[in-house]
C-alpha cells in the first residue's frame, strides 16, 4: 500500500492522527530529502513515543531531479509493503514532488491513498483577509528572465487573488517587481508560517519592502496578492490592441498598461514582427 502523507509546514503539533499512524506503520519511506525526513521521524518518535513505532525503515530519495530514473528502476514488489511518500513539508505534489509518483501508481495499478493535511495555501489565504470565492494558486515563479516576467504579468492581470511561494533569495526581487508594475496593489506577506519565528506583513509592496530591510530574510515566504474587480463585459485583449491601426509606439503604451510589460520591450517586439 502506498500512502501520500502530508507533514507539518512548521509546527510539529499540526500532524494529523492519520498521518502519524501511516508514518508509524511505514516500512519504506520515499521522500524528497532523506536527511529532512529522518530528522522528522526522530522528532515524531520523541514527541509521540506512545503512538509512534521506532523501527528500522528504508529511506529512498525521490525528488524532481531523480524521479524518472528512480521510478524506471524501482521494484514494484516494494508496494506490497507499507510505503509512504512525503515531501519536506506540507502536502506532496503541491509545489512539491509527488505527481509523477501518483501517475506511476495509476499506470501500474498500485493501490494508493492520499491523506489530507496542512498546506501554506489555506493558512495564508485566511490570514491575508483576501479570501475570495475564486483564488489563483501559482506556486513559485520562474527565477529570472522573460519567463518570469511573462508569468508575473499573467498573475497581475488575472484579476484573481493570487498566492505565490517565494524563496528568501528572491523575496526582495519580487517586492521590487510588484512595486514597479502595480504599486497600488494590496498584498500580504508571511514568513515561516506556523513556526516559532513566523512574521506577517500587510500593505503595498513598497511599504513591506521597507519593513523587510531590518528583517532576517532567512526562511520561506508566502505572498498573497489581492485581486481586483474584473469587468468581463468591457474586457479588452492584447489581440484587440494589436489589431488597431495605430503606430507601434502607441500600441506599445496600451499593451504595457494591459500586461505590465515594459513599453520598450513591447515596442521592439512589435517592430521585429512587422519587419
Amino acid at each position: 500500500m502506498l500512502s501520500f502523507v502530508p507533514t507539518p509546514i512548521g509546527n510539529l503539533g499540526d500532524i494529523t492522527f492519520r498521518s502519524l499512524e501511516r508514518l508509524s506503520n511505514s516500512e519504506i519511506v520515499l521522500c524528497e530529502d532523506t536527511r529532512v525526513s529522518k530528522q522528522l521521524f526522530n522528532l515524531l518518535s520523541e514527541r509521540y513515543s506512545d503512538l509512534f513505532q521506532k523501527r528500522e525503515r528504508e529511506f529512498i530519495s525521490l525528488h524532481h531531479h531523480n524521479q524518472n530514473r528512480v521510478l524506471a528502476q524501482i521494484d514494484l514488489s516494494i508496494f506490497k509493503s507499507e510505503v509512504v511518500y512525503i515531501s519536506d513539508a506540507g502536502s506532496p505534489g503541491i509545489s512539491d514532488p509527488g505527481v509523477e509518483l501518483v501517475n506511476f501508481a495509476i499506470k501500474h495499478n498500485i493501490e494508493f491513498d492520499v491523506l489530507p493535511g496542512a498546506t501554506a495555501i489555506s493558512v495564508g489565504t485566511l490570514l491575508s483577509g483576501f479570501a475570495d470565492r475564486e483564488l489563483l494558486f501559482w506556486g513559485f515563479l520562474p527565477h529570472k528572465g522573460k519567463e518570469r516576467s511573462s508569468e508575473l504579468s499573467t498573475v497581475l492581470n488575472s484579476g484573481y487573488t493570487t498566492l505565490l511561494y517565494e524563496s528568501p533569495h528572491r523575496i526582495e526581487k519580487l517586492l521590487n517587481e510588484l512595486a514597479e508594475i502595480k504599486p497600488n496593489l494590496h498584498i500580504f506577506v508571511a514568513k515561516e508560517l506556523t513556526k516559532k519565528f513566523e512574521k506577517r506583513w500587510w500593505g503595498r509592496a513598497e511599504e513591506i519592502r521597507e519593513e523587510l530591510k531590518s528583517e532576517n530574510l532567512k526562511g520561506e515566504f508566502l505572498v498573497v496578492i489581492k485581486g481586483v474587480e474584473r469587468n468581463s463585459s468591457s474586457a479588452i485583449t492584447t489581440e484587440d490592441i494589436e489589431a488597431l491601426s495605430l503606430p507601434p509606439k502607441e500600441k506599445a503604451k496600451l499593451l504595457s498598461k494591459l500586461t505590465g510589460e515594459k513599453v520598450k520591450e513591447i515596442y521592439n517586439r512589435l517592430i521585429s514582427t512587422s519587419s
